[in-house]
């Protein structure tokens, strides 16, 4: 039942396009508190958080529809961007393995952008079956002293403020003309 509850809250907690709670702190919470199984803990964290960022893609995309149209078309010029060569799009699913960053504004970002979620789902997967290992063994070495650093994550300003740069940018994303971006020095490059 404890993993039944774990995996509800951890989708639910990735449908948040914003200020919610990193899952790494819920599953090492979820380990200190009840003791579930890490490795159980770790696979049915990465396919929750998957789960839930996956349908924030999707839900997001269906919002791009309802934009003006200079904004669909700025997104479909960073679109065209990211997809005409590949090196563009793989660098973009690597940042979904690698990046420091908040998921939900990249998934969000990937929604309005109408990419392929699939690869960015099993990039985002692999990563956090990392990460999350990382953070689970932690919590089964040091399991007293991290109690501290959990009560002290959600409320520090700078997650606040990283939280509120990344909605600005990702609000910000639409009104760039992207089909501009990068054309004078595109055009400057030698052939």
């Amino acid at each position: 039942m404890a993993y039944l509850a774990l995996v509800g809250v951890v989708v639910g907690v990735n449908l948040l396009p914003a200020f919610g709670p990193p899952t790494w702190s819920i599953l090492v919470y979820a380990r200190l508190r009840w003791h579930l199984e890490p490795v159980a803990l770790v696979v049915l964290g990465a396919a929750a958080a998957t789960t839930g960022r996956l349908v924030l893609g999707v839900v997001t995309r269906h919002l791009r529809g309802r934009f003006a149209p200079r904004y669909r078309e700025n997104l479909a010029a960073l679109q065209a961007r990211l997809t005409r060569r590949r090196s563009g799009f793989a660098a973009f699913v690597t940042l979904f393995v690698i990046s420091p960053l908040p998921s939900a504004q990249l998934f969000s970002a990937a929604g309005l952008l109408e990419l392929r979620l699939g690869p960015l789902c099993l990039a985002f997967f692999a990563g956090r079956l990392v990460t999350y290992t990382l953070y689970v063994t932690t919590a089964v070495v040091v399991e007293t002293q991290l109690t501290s650093v959990l009560a002290n994550v959600w409320g520090e300003p700078w997650w606040i403020a990283l939280q509120l740069v990344l909605l600005v940018g990702l609000a910000l994303l639409p009104t760039v003309r992207w089909d501009r971006v990068g054309r004078a020095r595109d055009s400057k490059s030698p052939r």
